[in-house]
């Protein structure tokens, strides 16, 4: 049975193929009397999809940016090669990455000498039985929800500048070659939450912006506070209002910079949609006479917009690290303004006098004469 299934096959193969052969042959189809045949060497383009000029003369004009004509509504979808993405490439992994981690490192290196050169700013007189209300729930929610969302987008955004430094740990603690994997995984999460919290921040910006600018207007006693170093250095702590001059600066970083980060992470999350450099190039240039390009593409708008989130995101991580040592390890009776809402009466009177006078004055005048 299996010899006379192998003939019957290749007697059915032989009848299938045998009249598309013949007609393959026998065709009255044939290429009209003025058509060119294809006579190109196998591998080679034909000849008149060649550009005018040399090999060497296309390809330039294609690394250069030359863009060719597509069908596609987005004609950026012409651009063959973009170049400067070379440049994006190696300046984000190699100066740009540099600098940040020179930054952030450079940071904590400074708070670690000034911990151990000044050791922690101690309340003058010691604590007393006394506390006095510093911040209501509103303003410590605010505070919170800008600060734990804060430190889940830098975490995250670190991530993607200096995580695949870690695949060879990962590596090395898994015990085999899943590092790529699982980074990858950290990674697509991390941008998941990085996106979503990133408008976690931006409400406790606005809240913030919205309950404190009143109480962070410079004035005079901000000179004086700045010419005796806040006290920190040593000597006595000079008169404050609720914030002073230090917590003022902190306060119009966070704002300005939050503002910036949430613009440029917006611009970030619905790519092509903005041109904000073009308009800031433009202001700038009719502000101070300056000639900085105002016709870039959206690729490039892209770019810039990519490393300018990148440089205020790391300025901003450095100037929080320097808040956080304050608020925390760096000062006794700081932290408590944020986590209780009351602070101790003589803490209050080092760093925020004036504030401390408003408050016990105002209180006076609600309390009934006896």
């Amino acid at each position: 049975m299996t010899t006379w299934l192998q003939r019957f096959l290749v007697i059915m193969v032989v009848l299938v193929l045998a009249p598309v052969e013949a007609l393959a042959q026998n065709s009255n189809v044939r290429p009209p009397d003025n058509a060119v045949q294809n006579q190109t060497p196998e591998g080679e383009i034909p000849a008149h999809l060649m550009p005018s000029g040399s090999d060497s003369d296309f390809w330039r004009q294609i690394r250069e940016g030359a863009a060719g004509q597509v069908s596609l509504p987005n004609a950026e979808a012409g651009l063959m090669i973009q170049s400067e993405g070379d440049n994006w490439r190696n300046l984000k992994e190699g100066n740009y990455a540099q600098y940040t981690a020179y930054g952030i490192l450079g940071m904590i290196g400074l708070l670690a000498v000034f911990f151990v050169l000044r050791g922690r700013v101690r309340i003058s007189h010691g604590r007393s039985d006394r506390t006095i209300v510093r911040f209501i729930g509103i303003e410590r929610f605010a505070h919170w929800l800008t600060a734990v969302s804060f430190i889940i987008l830098a975490i995250t955004g670190l991530n993607l500048i200096f995580g695949r430094e870690l695949i060879p740990l990962l590596d090395g603690l898994l015990g085999d070659s899943t590092g790529k994997a699982v980074y990858a995984q950290i990674t697509m999460w991390g941008k998941i939450a990085h996106n979503s919290v990133g408008f976690a921040f931006m409400a406790g910006i606005i809240l913030m912006f919205v309950m404190w600018v009143w109480h962070n207007i410079p004035n005079h006693h901000d000179l004086i506070w700045f010419a005796r170093g806040g006290g920190i250095l040593g000597g006595a702590h000079p008169p404050a209002k609720k914030f002073n001059g230090g917590q003022k600066i902190i306060f119009w970083l966070t704002i300005l910079g939050g503002g910036s980060l949430a613009a440029s992470g917006i611009a970030l999350i619905w790519p092509f949609q903005f041109e904000m450099f073009n308009g800031t190039f433009a202001l700038v240039n009719s502000w101070a006479g300056t000639e900085l390009p105002t016709d870039l593409s959206p690729i490039q708008e892209m770019q810039l917009m990519t490393l300018w989130h990148g440089i205020v995101a790391g300025v901003m991580i450095a100037v929080i690290l320097a808040h956080i040592y304050i608020g925390s390890m760096g000062m006794e009776g700081a932290f408590a303004a944020m986590g209780s809402g009351r602070v101790d009466r003589n803490w209050a009177k080092d760093h925020h006098s004036l504030w401390v006078d408003k408050v016990e004055k105002g209180q006076a005048a609600k309390t009934p004469a006896e």
